[in-house]
């Protein structure tokens, strides 16, 4: 069994649609933030207003993931992927229309 086979699943799509966007805004706020603290810098991504932009730059990586499961074509990991993606995006929808 290949490497690509053993971890084409749905779960591995949808573990990694939904941790790649933490890493994503974890490695932003360690570039963006200079001293502030993790507190801090959400209050003021909050009182900025750019909540929603903030969730979709750290869901953009989602689509490399896809491609890349797509390319090896690991095709259930890939809808995993994709379902995490929608699920993120129905979330910046309540957050825009609902906050």
């Amino acid at each position: 069994m290949k490497f690509h086979e053993k971890y084409d699943t749905v779960l591995t799509g949808l573990i990694s649609g939904l941790l790649f966007p933490f890493l994503t805004g974890i490695i932003i706020f360690t570039f963006s933030s200079g001293h502030l603290s993790l507190h801090t810098y959400l209050e003021r991504i909050v009182n900025s207003d750019i909540v929603t932009h903030s969730i979709t730059l750290c869901v953009f990586p989602n689509l490399l993931i896809f491609m890349l499961y797509n390319r090896f074509d690991m095709l259930k990991a890939t809808r995993g992927v994709l379902a995490m993606t929608i699920v993120w995006a129905v979330i910046v929808f309540g957050v825009k229309f609902l906050g």
